[in-house]
């Protein structure tokens, strides 16, 4: 099986996804599609993505977009498993993953910041940021059951894929996790592993 990831480093989406093949021991080759500069709204990116979003991934000729449904479909494919199988565990972890993805990821997406910090005299990037991720987090770390290593039991799950790149913005925007001591513990644990570290921003920076 032929993987492409066109990503963008510091993408959280991307993120997940790096770290999501290096747990399913599956190589790919990632080509970076620069957002800073615009490249994602270039004709070559919106072909694969009609959204002018990354990530997008190519698998034998087919072309996924959406971070989450690629996830998803790792697992239904049976590369590895990111969800339970029983339904209620499943919605468990699909809760988890959301409140990441869907709640906390999209108001401090880049463009989101630029445009709210470019339009006021007092909002910044950084305030933009501090504001949104605690809040959002400490619904998270509400969410979260215990008991476990990982968000949900002692199996890594989709969950896991989303918080390890929030967490990574959280730390680029100086966001204190003392408030948050289940998030710190899973994120400990989740260090350990080397698909984690292998999937980190630092190494895929062009």
């Amino acid at each position: 099986m032929t993987i492409t990831l066109f990503d963008y480093w510091r993408s959280s989406a991307a993120y997940r996804l790096r770290i999501a093949f290096g747990l399913a021991n599956l190589d790919f080759n990632a080509i970076s599609v620069d957002l800073l500069t615009g490249e994602h709204r270039g004709d070559e990116n919106l072909k694969r993505n009609p959204q002018g979003l990354v990530p997008s991934v190519e698998i034998n000729d087919e072309v996924l977009t959406q971070s989450l449904a690629i996830i998803e479909y790792l697992s239904d494919a049976g590369y590895h498993h990111f969800l339970p199988r029983a339904p209620l565990e499943k919605a468990h972890v699909r809760a988890l993953s959301y409140a990441i993805a869907m709640e906390i990821h999209p108001v401090c997406n880049l463009s989101v910041a630029k445009y709210a910090s470019g339009n006021s005299d007092t909002i910044t990037m950084k305030s933009w940021m501090q504001n949104f991720i605690p809040k959002g987090l400490a619904g998270f770390e509400g969410m979260l059951k215990g008991g476990g290593k990982y968000c949900y039991g002692d199996q890594v799950t989709m969950a896991d894929l989303c918080l390890i790149p929030q967490l990574y913005n959280a730390d680029r925007w100086e966001v204190d996790l003392t408030p948050f001591p289940k998030i710190r513990a899973i994120a400990a644990n989740l260090y350990q592993l080397d698909a984690v570290n292998a999937a980190h921003p630092d190494n895929f920076q062009p």
